[in-house]
């Protein structure tokens, strides 16, 4: 019988180790799937939970810290910057700091407000009225150099006021021009009168806005009042009362020997009238002189013909209190180009005032403007007799009473 089996050899030993491979059929790709990464556990948190937010808080903590760490730095330092900026004065603390008033660019040209009464300096006080202090003004005028601006603006706009804040104002145009070679522009809106006059007299150019009044050219004295007659006085703690027969008068020396001068329950005697007209003559001859010798008007025509009129654009350039009729945009403009400067290329900067971080500091009013009382029923204006109390002569044009209460 025949077998018909084949008889194969035995398979060779394999290693148990090792994994056994089955070539893949040449017409059949493999279908076994390949193996994939295994991805390994994260390690544990350290400690346990309390550990956790402990840590968490402590983090919090931190940041916090550090936020608040950097508050009080920014805060010091803008306080700092803010102090830097800040001059301290008799009438509160006053900004120094400039901000633009007009145009962009490199040329720079410093405008100066004269406004207001003009006072003396901050131991004057205050008056219903924003005013300036003549010698501030002054001051910065001083300080100025020419890397600082290539010329100054006086943006006048007063009724005048003490002759020795005019006078500082007038000298120190003189010194700036002196000192650095530059130009003194003027620009008056509204008003330029007596003091306004004496204080920019020396400017190089003196241009009046349209609609503006100028002049007045002498001081005053005053007023003095007279109570005729008196028969009682009444009154109390919140009013007080004269009562008369021969009624009251008030006395103003326009141009003694008592102690009680200005006692309004007697006459003013003719030696006294007489005395403080010739101090009267003395300043009017002053001003008269200095206007004549700066504005080359005769001073016989300002005596005779200008007298303590005001005047018109038209007129006052007519006689020579002013060159030009602008407004604010063309003097400007007029200004820089007196300077040198190319006018789309120049900004006019000005002291600004407080900002409210500034007013929380204690600043209260730009440097060189003096602050105006604060209104309400019973207030009195904060203003020293020597400008509000008939204790100096004025140049000063109107009723006092209008910012003296």
């Amino acid at each position: 019988m025949n077998d018909n089996r084949q008889n194969f050899p035995p398979p060779a030993p394999q290693d148990r180790g090792a994994d056994i491979q089955t070539p893949a059929s040449p017409s059949r790709p493999s279908q076994r799937p390949q193996p994939q990464p295994r991805m390994a556990p994260p390690p544990p948190a350290p400690g346990g939970g309390f550990a956790r937010g402990f840590g968490n808080g402590m983090g919090i903590g931190l940041g916090l810290g550090a936020m608040l760490l950097a508050t009080s730095v920014v805060t010091t330092i803008a306080m700092v910057v803010g102090l830097a900026a800040l001059t301290p004065t008799a009438a509160g603390s006053a900004t120094t700091s400039l901000t633009t008033l007009w145009g962009q660019g490199e040329g720079r040209i410093r405008a100066i407000p004269v406004s207001g009464p003009i006072m003396s300096d901050a131991s004057d006080g205050a008056v219903f009225s924003a005013g300036t202090y003549g010698n501030e003004v002054a001051a910065q005028i001083d300080e100025l150099t020419t890397d600082d601006a290539s010329a100054v603006v006086l943006l006048v706009n007063t009724p005048g006021g003490s002759i020795g804040g005019s006078k500082a104002i007038s000298d120190a145009v003189e010194r700036y021009q002196e000192r650095t070679g530059q130009k003194v522009l003027v620009h008056v809106t509204s008003m330029s009168a007596s003091g306004g006059v004496y204080a920019t007299a020396t400017a190089d150019e003196i241009v009046s806005d349209h609609g503006t009044m100028i002049g007045s050219i002498g001081v005053i004295f005053g007023p003095f009042t007279q109570f005729n007659d008196v028969v009682g006085t009444t009154g109390s703690l919140l009013e007080s009362g004269v009562t008369t027969t021969g009624g009251i008068t008030q006395e103003y020396l326009s141009a003694g020997t008592g102690k009680d001068f200005g006692n309004p329950f007697r006459p003013m005697s003719e030696e006294e009238r007489a005395h403080y007209l010739a101090g009267l003559d003395v300043e009017y001859d002053a001003f008269v002189s200095h206007v004549s010798e700066h504005r080359d008007i005769p001073a016989a025509k300002i005596v005779d013909e200008l007298g303590a009129f005001m005047f018109d654009p038209a007129t006052a350039m007519e006689h020579g209190l002013i060159d030009d009729v602008m407004g604010r945009d063309e003097f400007f403009r007029h200004a820089a180009g007196a300077a040198g400067l190319d006018p789309d290329d120049t900004r006019v900067e000005t002291v600004r005032m407080p900002s409210a971080w500034e007013s929380l500091l204690g600043a209260e009013r730009a440097f060189g403007q003096a602050p105006a009382v604060e209104q309400g029923a019973g207030v009195v204006p904060a203003v020293s007799r020597a400008f509000c109390g008939a204790a100096q002569p004025l140049a000063f044009a109107g009723q006092l009473s209008a910012v003296c209460g």
